[in-house]
């Protein structure tokens, strides 16, 4: 819901590039017994990783971005967990050479290298999202969140993210949270 916020919004409303990294929930939640469903799907996920990254390396951050944006339709929206990488490469119009990352333990250095560095901006004691960016002395900055239900309305929205910018820059803010009492609407299949 953060990437739909600040892809549909955000973004073209802020002028934002906006850059997107790796963050395995493998490596994350490494303590997950094996054959457990929790651990089969962060191995799932952090495969369909490797496919990004591979994505990524060749053809860039934009194509890179089409493939995760297609693996959100299908897991999110479909409820679909049973397509390959190179049906997913498919869909979004990318070469599908790159679905051998799938079994290549060789992209996981990579994956590590780029989620390590939202973590030491953001912290080991967090998840995903982690929004960084350089603050106005050309610092980066990392906070994770924000953890969002469903994609404000533009106003809202935008409010969201000036006030996220705000308290990110602000020596030692540390964390603003509350209990989750709704799921996650996703609205409708983005295009």
């Amino acid at each position: 819901m953060t990437a739909r916020w600040v892809v549909d919004v955000v973004a073209p409303e802020r002028d934002l590039e906006v850059t997107w990294k790796p963050i395995s929930l493998l490596f994350k939640n490494d303590d997950v017994e094996p054959g457990t469903d929790r651990h089969e799907r962060y191995l799932w996920t952090h495969k369909l990783l490797r496919v990004f990254m591979s994505i990524d390396k060749s053809d860039g951050n934009d194509a890179a971005f089409r493939f995760y944006w297609e693996l959100g339709r299908r897991i999110h929206h479909d409820q679909d967990r049973s397509f390959t990488a190179s049906e997913a490469l498919e869909s979004a119009g990318l070469g599908l050479e790159h679905a051998a990352a799938y079994d290549d333990a060789a992209w996981d250095e990579p994956i590590r290298s780029a989620m390590d560095e939202g973590l030491a901006l953001a912290g080991q004691e967090i998840g995903t999202p982690i929004i960084a960016f350089e603050d106005t002395a050309g610092e980066k900055v990392g906070l994770f969140g924000p953890v969002i239900t469903r994609v404000p309305d533009r106003q809202d929205a935008l409010d969201l993210w000036d006030g996220f910018m705000k308290v990110a820059r602000v020596p030692g803010f540390w964390e603003l949270k509350r209990t989750r009492t709704e799921g996650p609407d996703f609205g409708d299949r983005p295009a």
